[in-house]
């Protein structure tokens, strides 16, 4: 019997001592969260770094795979997250506090297919090609909330995300961070 671990990351983790906050249910994000230098020349008033810190070993048996085991962690990084404080409100801190429930609401997404999955010998590109494929979806809806809510201006469109997202959330919460 042999073990073969592998680790991914997404772009926005950052270093691995880098400090983060890990995504819990009670978890509200306050701006003494956002902690880095504002970009300055730039149409963002606030920027919340997150993302997923993904891990996975197998285990084989005669040249059979015979058990995997995953860690995943939805991460916050206060030293690359931040605002500018006369252009922020309550609004804004909604908005961003989402980016982080996107966030978790993508890794939700990828423990379960990782549970519905019957892996094979192959299970690193496997594992891989669904760490991707979440990885490109979780982008895409960072993006796609920022254009429809206009980054936090149009309020309407805002409260419809917060309540598509709690309850993709409240749907997926068999899969949620611990």
């Amino acid at each position: 019997m042999y073990k073969v671990f592998a680790l991914m990351l997404l772009p926005l983790v950052m270093v691995q001592d880098e400090p983060s906050l890990k995504w819990l249910p009670n978890l509200e994000l306050e701006w003494l969260d956002f902690q880095g230098k504002p970009r300055r020349g730039t149409a963002t008033v606030a920027l919340t770094a997150s993302g997923l810190s993904f891990s996975f070993s197998a285990e084989y048996f005669n040249n059979q795979l015979s058990d995997y085991s995953y860690d995943l962690e939805v991460q916050f990084y206060p030293k690359k997250s931040w605002y500018i404080k006369e252009y922020v409100n309550d609004n804004t801190l909604f908005h961003e506090r989402l980016h982080f429930d996107i966030t978790e609401l993508h890794a939700r997404k990828l423990r379960k297919r990782i549970h519905q999955t019957k892996f094979t010998n192959a299970i690193n590109t496997e594992m891989k090609l669904l760490y991707t494929a979440i990885n490109k979806e979780l982008s895409a809806m960072q993006n796609l909330y920022d254009i429809e809510t206009e980054h936090s201006q149009n309020i309407e469109a805002q409260r419809a995300w917060e309540r598509k997202i709690f309850l993709e959330l409240q749907r997926l919460r068999y899969y949620r961070s611990e």
